[in-house]
């Protein structure tokens, strides 16, 4: 890739040579003016507005326009004699934690390159020292006459740079959040939940641009022979309309699990399982409350139990008693039956 500035990182009393390379491109369709009763190009002239004569590049300079209209001429001379010490250096100011950086001030991303095989290794050294800190760098350096402010952060083995905007750069938002009271109910952010978990997540490597597609395709067609290209489907009005909510949460969650080939089950009835599993699960004690209640009835259960089993086992052993006292009582009745006829004497014949 080719580099679009020469320089150094400046880390401590480390300089690191380094080259500038652009880490992303547009691939955004361009088109030209024409014009549309001869198809010419149209192309623009630089003219003065004082003479009304085209300017060439060479007799072009530069002028801050005042804030009456006048214009003060600044040449490339008075520039050069500001000092700017990041002309040729990216200047590494602080290690911070990546999330102290508002994405907001996120700008151009490039890659820094070692310049040279003595780069090497004071390179690798700070690669991997930001490696092991798990933080980010954050340096100024100049690009195309200005000073920036930028973020270094390790890509795999490459070390990276985005340029930041400067934090007085980025505006308040202010009049931008809704000002009227607005409440929003447990079922509807239930929904919500639902819908985020239906969706679940995407591989961003997988996303591309369908109109960008779109145009190229029509762009073949019409240099192959001219065909029209089919009209687009006209798109939904938005803004401004009154909608159920409840109803479109609960709509885009049935949509989303169809389109995933789930099964489109009830979504009140899932944000209901789901609002009582999460109002339930972070209380321990009931938990255990319940745990205590099955314990204890379980214990009565069984404590019943042993208190019938004994209860028959007396009263089987009650029978059993009374059985064999009854046996023994006419066992001694019938012996006693027995020695009584023994005494009786027998009466002799005449």
């Amino acid at each position: 890739m080719r580099s679009i500035w020469n320089g150094a990182i400046s880390f401590g009393l480390v300089s690191i040579p380094i080259k500038l390379v652009n880490a992303t491109e547009s691939r955004s369709v361009s088109f030209r003016q024409i014009h549309n009763e001869d198809g010419g190009r149209i192309r623009y002239k630089k003219v003065c507005e004082l003479d009304g004569e085209e300017v060439a590049t060479a007799d072009i300079g530069k002028a801050y326009e005042d804030a009456d209209g006048s214009m003060i001429p600044i040449t490339d001379e008075d520039l050069a004699q500001l000092p700017l010490p990041t002309a040729k250096t990216i200047e590494i100011v602080s290690f911070v934690a990546a999330d102290e950086i508002d994405p907001l001030q996120m700008d151009a991303a490039y890659y820094l390159s070692a310049n040279g095989v003595p780069a090497a290794k004071p390179y690798t050294l700070l690669r991997e020292a930001l490696k092991r800190s798990d933080r980010v760098a954050v340096a100024k350096y100049a690009l195309r006459g200005r000073e920036r402010l930028g973020m270094l952060r390790v890509i795999g083995d490459v070390i990276a740079m985005h340029g930041l905007l400067w934090p007085d750069e980025v505006r308040e938002p202010e009049g931008v959040a809704p000002e009227a009271p607005v409440t929003v109910r447990d079922a509807e952010l239930d929904l919500a939940d639902a819908l985020m978990a239906t969706l679940g997540e995407v591989d961003l490597d997988t996303l591309h641009d369908d109109y960008r597609e779109a145009v190229e395709e029509m762009i073949a067609a019409k240099a192959e022979g001219g065909e029209a290209v089919a009209p687009a489907a006209p798109a939904e009005e938005g803004g401004g309309r009154v909608i159920d909510l409840m109803a479109a949460l609960e709509s885009s969650v049935r949509a989303a699990k169809e389109a995933r080939g789930e099964e489109p089950a009830s979504v009140t009835e899932l944000a209901a399982r789901k609002r009582t599993t999460s109002r339930s699960a972070p209380k321990e004690t009931g938990a255990k409350k319940s745990t205590a209640a099955g314990a204890g009835a379980k214990k009565a259960a069984e404590s019943k139990k042993t208190t019938a089993k004994k209860a028959t086992t007396r009263k089987t052993a009650a029978t059993t008693k009374a059985a064999e006292t009854k046996k023994t009582t006419a066992k001694k009745t019938a012996t006693k039956k027995t020695t009584a006829k023994k005494a009786t004497p027998r009466k002799r014949s005449a």
